[in-house]
Parts: C-alpha cells; structure tokens; sequence
C-alpha cells in the first residue's frame, strides 16, 4: 500500500494543516480497536477511539477515548453543557454522512467546523497516538499534540471510571 492509494478527509486535512503523519497499512479491512492494534503494531491504549454521538435534537459530537477505555455519556454532555439532550450512537448513515468515513474508520480529524470533539484527558499523557486514515485499509501515526490541534479539540474527563 501506497500513501497515493489512500485518500480521505482525514489525510487531506493533515496534508492541508502540514503535519507529519506515519501511514500504518493493514493487511485487512479493520473496524475494531483490538484489530487495528495487532495489525498497526501498536498497543490499545496509543489507538484514539473516535465515537460520533447524536442528541434527541440532531446534534452531534465527536467523542474521543484511548482505544482500551468507554465513553461516560453523562461526562460528555457535561462538558457540552445546557441545551444538549441525552446521547446515544450515531447510526452507520449517519456516521457516514457527517464524517465522510464508514463505522470503525473514523477520526477526528476533517470534521464539519462546527461539530464538537471532545479528547479524553488521557490521551494527553501520549506523546504519539494511532488514529484510523478514515479508510479502513490503514492508520496514522502522529503526534498527539498535533492532531489536538488539528482536531481543535477541548480535554475533559470522559473515559468510564475504572477503564482508563
């Protein structure tokens, strides 16, 4: 695999913003963190998982925990604060639709502007992250400080007590 045989909104925004980035193919399709992790070579917790979560009203957030720990939907909306409704999974149309990627290939990374995302205060203690390449044939390798910046994203406590 080449880096021109992978296209995506992910790698478009990475390229546009000049950050570095190591492709890590897969040998197969990955929409799971432990397969992406064994074939990325990588451990769980250097995987960003990258939950898109709608509310009652429509709205939507990215919500971002080490790939070995749960989303406290509860802590997400909190830090989302009034007017915000209860959180439940996006649906694969959905996720499709407003990230360009398909379920288990997603980043947060080349977001609509005006979608929140939110990064589990964990994944700051890592120095670099593995993300999905929006394409499930591969992922990137990055600094964690660049893609917070690339993402724009706030740090909260988010991750389930007891999984981080």
């Amino acid at each position: 695999m080449t880096l021109e045989s992978i296209e995506s909104r992910v790698i478009e925004t990475l390229q546009a913003n000049r950050i570095g980035y190591r492709l890590l193919p897969h040998r197969e399709p990955v929409f799971t963190v432990e397969q992406a992790a064994r074939q990325r070579g990588v451990v769980k917790d250097e995987i960003v998982k990258s939950i898109l979560l709608v509310d009652k009203n429509g709205r939507y957030v990215m919500a971002c925990v080490a790939g070995d720990t749960r989303l406290d939907l509860k802590a997400i909306r909190a830090c989302l604060g009034n007017g915000w409704t209860r959180l439940h999974f996006a649906k694969p149309d959905e996720i499709r639709a407003v990230t360009g990627s398909v379920q288990g290939a997603v980043a947060p990374v080349g977001l609509p502007e005006h979608l929140p995302v939110i990064f589990d205060e964990a994944i700051a203690q890592r120095r670099t992250v593995s993300i999905s390449s929006g394409d499930p044939m591969a992922g990137l390798e990055l600094d964690r400080a660049d893609l917070v910046r690339v993402a724009g994203a706030q740090s909260a406590r988010i991750a389930e007590a007891g999984t981080r």
